[in-house]
């Protein structure tokens, strides 16, 4: 099962840059497409590389308000804070260009989804994308422009009726969910670290939604320390059931990699092979679902060349219908250019050397099990809305 792959990218995409020690690094991206260029990832002959245009102010204004987006673009030309709309913060410091910058990242992303949509090719890729934490009237979290917000709102315009969003960063999706909160014709699904013990401090399970929104957003809060195996039985207890119940058009999806055990920001315990089979699962998802119709992101991911790289190079491998074997030494090239340009000692193989093993869901409820607790009070939460059994 494979199709054709469109990846947006242009190298103007690494300005959206916060600058000398902030977390985002750009050289994660820059890595990232380095890595899968030597591997072949990017030539092979279901993928098209297409370049970048900035997203308009009236396409930001599907998500973002008017002075918020004015804020911005005048706190990247003046260098001036404007705490008002989060700008100016340790998080989202300002930077010279920050709107073109971020329009552009938005861009890409709303591109790659309407190739999807329009049907030009199977998969969309926007690896620079995934910045969901921002709001609709300021910055946050790394993120100045919600591109995946944006990217959806566009999809419902051209016709649209059923959005499905799942988000595996180690922090929760919340400025999508805030975005959709009411809408029925978006199912967010966010796995997330328990928001007792990290940013943003949202996601429970019960924040559901309201209105005629009410079950359409999902959340999945993890205790910190979850690694591999309690991660993968949470996705498969929780995300297949609920996008076969939804039947959505077209899959979007975060894959963060903050969830890395490598992670200097979040307290999850994943390895690079279990982010791997979340990237299978999706994408073999989008094809029993949504006749292949796939937009994927990017996103968190601070381990920026031990992890970053890797996961999101798998991550287009499997989007392009070739994955790449975990075994696969990295090629030696790429980590000179790795050390040269972060100083960093990369690693020399495509995995962790982990096995992405899981006791799937419908083995039984173990009541003693942390993991299993949240699995349990998400789908009581949400699995009734969509003619569920939480018990399965």
């Amino acid at each position: 099962m494979s199709g054709s792959l469109r990846v947006q990218w242009d190298e103007s995409l690494i300005q959206y840059d916060f600058g000398p020690g902030h977390p985002m690094d750009p050289v994660r991206v820059a890595l990232t497409f380095s890595l899968a260029q030597r591997l072949g990832v990017l030539s092979g002959p279901s993928v098209t590389m297409a370049g970048a245009a900035p997203a308009t102010d009236a396409e930001l204004e599907l998500v973002h308000d008017p002075d918020y987006i004015e804020a911005v673009r005048q706190a990247g030309r003046w260098l001036s804070a404007a705490p008002q709309y989060g700008l100016g913060t340790p998080d989202d410091p300002v930077f010279s260009g920050m709107h073109e910058a971020s329009a552009l990242v938005t861009g890409a992303t709303l591109a790659a989804a309407r190739a999807v949509w329009s049907g030009a090719c199977d998969h969309g890729a926007s690896i620079s994308g995934g910045l969901h934490h921002a709001m609709r009237g300021s910055a946050s979290g790394f993120c100045v422009y919600n591109d995946p917000a944006v990217a959806i709102k566009g999809l419902l315009a051209a016709g649209a009726s059923r959005v499905a969003y799942v988000d595996v960063d180690v922090h929760h999706g919340d400025g999508v969910q805030a975005a959709f909160y009411d809408d029925p014709r978006v199912l967010t699904i966010s796995l997330h670290e328990h928001p007792a013990t990290l940013f943003p401090g949202t996601g429970l399970p019960g924040e559901t939604g309201t209105g005629e929104g009410e079950g359409y957003a999902v959340n999945v809060a993890l205790p910190a320390g979850t690694a591999d195996a309690g991660w993968l039985r949470a996705f498969d207890a929780v995300v297949p059931p609920l996008l076969r119940a939804f039947r959505p058009e077209i899959l979007v999806t975060q894959h963060g990699c903050d969830s890395h055990r490598l992670d200097p920001l979040a307290n999850l315990q994943l390895t690079v092979d279990a982010q791997r089979q979340a990237a299978l699962w999706l994408h073999d998802l989008a094809h029993e679902l949504c006749d292949g119709r796939w937009v994927l992101t990017g996103g968190g991911g601070y381990a920026v060349v031990q992890v970053v790289p890797r996961t999101w190079t798998h991550l287009l491998a499997i989007a392009a219908g070739a994955p790449v074997d975990p075994t696969t030494a990295t090629p030696a090239e790429w980590r000179a250019e790795a050390t040269r340009l972060t100083g960093e000692s990369a690693p020399e193989l495509m995995t962790d050397g982990e096995r992405p093993v899981y006791r799937p869901f419908s083995s039984g409820v173990d009541p003693g099990d942390p993991v299993d607790r949240t699995i349990m009070r998400t789908r009581s939460a949400v699995f009734a809305s969509h003619g569920l059994h939480p018990q399965g």
